[in-house]
């Protein structure tokens, strides 16, 4: 199987129109049974090279999580992320600011979760929140007590990008490799979602009817999203689309995703010297 990524990557500069993008791409299993021989590949290779990251320690990887309630980030990261030692990643849920994160800047509460190099972070959710779901209510701004000046401003949302990209390209010269990934899911299939959580007892615990009041926004969400995607793709820290109609072919595009930003890197395990090498003979002798 050979997945070109670049056709889910948004570039630089383009200009978003999610109605154009696919909610659902072409198979790339036949079967369950395929799928899951194609998912454990990636995983076994994803867990090789996680532990030469972790061996090398130069960079670190930032993998960012966004979608629509429903669209399927908590089974991703599970699923893609099974293989990974647990001591090299760790995995965030950013959800509505406490009082403490309030009295910050919006970006304060995930650069306190940035990975250290040879980690992996995930954002399942992250500072792209405040330019998304604060934007759709624009009334969560007076809770963050912004100088008075700035939630009138027009420019707010382009002032929010620019910090947002001046973020990324910081953590992109200093190593962090940061990659996002938009789950893309239609209406039709959020709703068929919805259902199954309502009608399967064991999925009742994940809805709420604050998923319900939300979906009223949907168009309002993709104007967000279109617009976000476009002001902050860059060849540094791009977007990704990813169609996220069908679960399992979203986490396969994703891991390959995954699999291709690790191979990008020059990693290598350390070299022993002349001197660690005679320590370790000694050492062997003795045992």
């Amino acid at each position: 199987m050979k997945i070109d990524i670049k056709e889910f990557r948004v570039p630089p500069g383009k200009t978003v129109s999610l109605a154009k993008w696919p909610t659902r791409a072409k198979p790339l299993y036949k079967s369950k049974k395929k799928y899951r021989a194609v998912l454990e590949a990636q995983v076994e290779e994803l867990s090789s090279l996680q532990r030469l990251h972790y061996a090398s320690n130069h960079h670190a990887l930032l993998l960012i999580f966004q979608g629509m309630d429903s669209a399927g980030k908590d089974g991703a990261i599970r699923h893609v992320m099974s293989g990974i030692n647990p001591q090299g990643c760790q995995v965030f849920s950013f959800k509505q600011p406490s009082a403490e994160e309030l009295d910050h800047d919006f970006l304060w509460r995930t650069t306190r979760r940035l990975p250290e190099r040879g980690r992996i972070g995930i954002f399942n959710r992250s500072y792209y929140e405040e330019v998304l779901i604060v934007r759709v209510h624009p009334e969560l701004l007076s809770r963050q007590r912004l100088p008075d000046q700035l939630p009138s401003a027009k420019n707010i949302w382009k002032d929010r990008y620019r910090s947002i990209m001046d973020l990324e390209e910081h953590l992109h010269r200093n190593g962090t490799r940061i990659v996002k990934f938009f789950l893309h899911l239609s209406k039709a299939e959020q709703r068929e979602r919805f259902i199954d959580r309502i009608d399967d007892p064991d999925k009742n615990w994940k809805f709420s009817l604050a998923d319900l009041h939300e979906r009223k926004y949907w168009p309002l969400y993709m104007q967000a999203y279109e617009e976000c995607l476009s002001a902050t793709s860059t060849a540094s820290a791009p977007w990704y689309v990813v169609p996220a109609d069908d679960k399992k072919n979203a986490r396969l595009i994703i891991s390959q995703i995954v699999l291709d930003v690790f191979r990008e890197l020059k990693m290598a395990y350390p070299a022993t010297t002349a001197k660690r090498r005679r320590k370790l003979e000694t050492i062997r002798e003795r045992l």
